[in-house]
This record gives structure tokens, sequence and C-alpha cells, in this order.
């Protein structure tokens, strides 16, 4: 099993950057395909970026492409979403989970191939 523990979130202007970081308790944190998911006020959750075991092949959703980046630190036990070029429509609650049954190369895009999940970081783009 493992916990994830979001930070990074908070209060930006449009054309702004924000830096997302998702903490892994345990030492198999490589053993996990990763994800950034999104829900905002009204809607439903959604995938942003994910990325593989081995830190390659990431996906990222089409509303984001070019925009946020998805990287990962297998020795700190970390993942990260690098989001530029914030838009208003970028608001919400953002979630990194782990998907235990990956292979090392393949990527994760739907929310029930992750069984463990953060509590969240709220991120607000202000126009």
């Amino acid at each position: 099993q493992v916990q994830l523990v979001e930070s990074g979130g908070g209060l930006v202007q449009a054309g702004g950057s924000l830096r997302l970081s998702c903490a892994a308790s345990g030492r198999t944190f490589s053993s996990y395909a990763m994800g950034w998911f999104r829900q905002a006020p009204g809607k439903e959750r959604e995938i942003v970026a994910a990325i593989s075991r081995s830190g390659g092949s990431p996906y990222y959703a089409d509303s984001v492409k070019g925009r946020f980046f998805i990287s990962r630190d297998n020795a700190k036990n970390t993942v990260y979403l690098q989001m530029n070029s914030l838009k208003p429509e970028d608001t919400a609650v953002y979630y990194c989970a782990a998907d235990p049954r990956s292979s090392a190369k393949t990527v994760s895009t739907t929310e029930n191939e992750y069984d463990y999940w953060g509590q969240g970081t709220q991120v607000t783009v202000s126009s």
C-alpha cells in the first residue's frame, strides 16, 4: 500500500505557473504508474496527465497539452506536475493517484486503473 500527499496548490493569476508535487510513502514507488487528475466544481473528475513506472511515455489531456508537464523522481518517491500558462478553467482540486498493476512502460489513463489516491490540493486561477 502507498500513501500519497499532494502539495503546491494555491491561487495564481491567469498566465502564471504552479508546480504540484505528490510525495509517496513506502519503498516501492518505482513500481507504480502515476497520474494527475482534477475535479472542478460541478464536474466529474478527469485525467490531466499520467506517467509510466519508468518515467517515459507521458500522457496529457488535450486541454493541457503544451502547458502542463508531468515528471517523476523515483529516488525521491515524488511525482510532479508543472503547470504553465494557467487558465481560469484549470481551477480545480488536483489529485495524484498510483496504479500498482501497470507494466514498466504502460501509462494508465482511466480512474479505475488507480488504486491509491491523495487527498487533493486546490488550484485556483483568477482571471
